[in-house]
């Protein structure tokens, strides 16, 4: 297939389907810059995200070392 039609294979996939953005573009963080208020939020989740990982890690670790 040449890079013409797949492009509009795309394109018409795109029509058909009605997708607007990537999915995938939304699971990362992005280069953007948004409001104070949505840094805000990021920010405190990533910091409940940390502190659920450390609580896992934690007693992972407890559970490894504990003497039956």
């Amino acid at each position: 297939m040449s890079s013409k039609n797949y492009d509009s294979e795309i394109a018409a996939f795109i029509r058909a389907k009605g997708i607007t953005r990537c999915p995938t573009a939304c699971v990362a963080p992005t280069q953007a810059s948004g409001s104070a208020a949505d840094r805000e939020a990021l920010r405190q989740r990533a910091e409940r995200l940390e502190s659920k990982r450390r609580q896992q890690a934690n007693q992972a670790w407890v559970r490894a070392t504990a003497v039956a």
